[in-house]
């Protein structure tokens, strides 16, 4: 999976009014960061280091972090949760104060947040990085399916449900596996095609391939947005006899009869009812309800409203954004992130000295495409679908030392460097073993 992103929780629907009337603070910083996942870490992380003590204020309720590319391999069987999975305390400088709390609603023309516990935080300038929430009310029995251990149900993007995606296909014997991917932007892409290719992998290990019907059913027109990558995956798609349906969206899930109704993208009166005997979901995703609910901040799709290159608000030059909660048409993943943090840390600085930012973010993004066990199609590109490769190779190619890289060393980066602000991505790397970067 998307190197995206921790998911910020909605907020509670019970909650003491009188309680928290009683015991609401008032508190005051130089920097706001809300959101304590991959973005909002590293930014933290970096202006803790800008800043004085107390200066920096990070709004995150979770008391645990997740490194959530590391899921598609958690589904396949190679990792565990545990294995992604640290204190959120952990990940936090500790010169910054972390409020563990919601955020409920933001008046930017004040410059106050208010939190969900009826706390008010006052600001001079505000990162938001709240990331995207799985929706799973928009398809009618999903989070029923999910929650029924014997369902056959499963999906790779929570971390409630990317163990159970590993033992549906350990107890899989053969019949139909169906793979989706939602009709709204998501974390990570190419995880939805990724976790389909691992399970035909273990289910030829397991000899139950031959008596296996694989489907995809995805919104997208394409396998994938660059079409380098596209035509490579294509090919894996044709020597694993797997069947793609495109614009074809999940509409329902009926757990009882294990049926998905699918409707046609273009038509959305025209269904098609599949069985099942496993079926991986994607579920559509949203912003989380802080922005759905603020819609002075956020474009029509509920997204913050930030300029693509400098990451600034469009309206209100003291809030920026990060991550996938803004409306960049950029590829959400956290190798995304590493990039943003570089250009959002040059571009805050000069704001808060009056300046115009001047650092440009040019969409690039990374996927790794897991294709088998062991090997990889390592995906880097920038705005408009362009390939941005760091190898002197040819990275449509699937390789063995991709899919380590995966593996093992993007997650040793991001715990020990990119949280800590200290990693940009590899432009260094690319620009001295590959210059052109095609």
């Amino acid at each position: 999976m998307s190197l995206l992103i921790k998911i910020h929780k909605p907020i509670p629907h019970i909650r003491s009014f009188s309680v928290s009337t009683i015991n609401a603070a008032k508190h005051s910083c130089k920097l706001l960061v809300i959101g304590g996942g991959s973005g909002g870490c590293t930014i933290t992380a970096k202006f803790s280091r800008h800043l004085k003590k107390d200066e920096v204020i990070i709004l995150e309720p979770s008391l645990h972090h997740y490194y959530q590319p590391l899921w598609t391999l958690v589904g396949a069987g190679v990792k565990t949760v545990a294995d992604t999975r640290r204190p959120e305390k952990s990940v936090l400088p500790s010169t910054a104060k972390w409020i563990k709390d919601y955020a409920l609603s933001i008046d930017p023309s004040q410059n106050i947040v208010k939190t969900t516990e009826g706390d008010e935080i006052q600001y001079e300038y505000l990162v938001i990085g709240v990331g995207l929430q799985n929706n799973y009310d928009k398809v009618p029995g999903l989070l029923e399916a999910l929650n029924d251990p014997k369902s056959g149900v499963s999906t790779i993007f929570s971390a409630d449900y990317c163990e159970k995606t590993w033992n549906d296909l350990k107890n899989f014997r053969g019949g139909e596996a169906v793979f989706t991917y939602p009709d709204t932007p998501i974390k990570c892409p190419g995880a939805p095609q990724k976790i389909v290719y691992l399970a035909d992998a273990y289910m030829n290990k397991t000899s139950v391939r031959s008596k296996t019907n694989v489907t995809y059913n995805t919104c997208l027109p394409v396998i994938f947005g660059v079409k380098k990558y596209a035509d490579a995956l294509l090919k894996v798609v044709e020597r694993k006899s797997i069947n793609v349906n495109y614009k074809t969206v999940l509409k329902e899930v009926r757990a009882d009869k294990r049926e998905a109704v699918f409707f046609n993208a273009d038509d959305k009166n025209k269904e098609t009812v599949l069985p099942y005997d496993m079926l991986h979901v994607t579920p559509p995703m949203h912003t989380p309800e802080f922005l759905r609910n603020n819609k002075n901040i956020t474009d029509a799709a509920s997204f913050l409203d930030v300029d693509k290159y400098t990451l600034q608000h469009k309206k209100y030059p003291n809030i920026y954004g990060i991550g996938d909660c803004t409306n960049t048409p950029n590829s959400k993943t956290a190798a995304a992130i590493a990039k943003q943090c570089y250009v959002l840390e040059a571009n805050l600085l000069n704001t808060m000295k009056k300046n115009e930012p001047k650092s440009r973010y040019n969409g690039y993004g990374a996927c790794p495409l897991l294709t088998e066990y062991g090997k990889c199609i390592l995906a880097e590109f920038i705005y408009d679908g362009v390939p941005h490769e760091t190898l002197p190779i040819d990275q449509s190619r699937e390789t063995t030392i991709a899919y380590y890289m995966k593996k093992d060393l993007f997650p040793f980066i991001y715990w020990n460097l990119m949280l800590r602000g200290y990693y940009h991505g590899p432009e260094l790397v690319r620009n001295i073993i590959n210059p052109l970067g095609m």
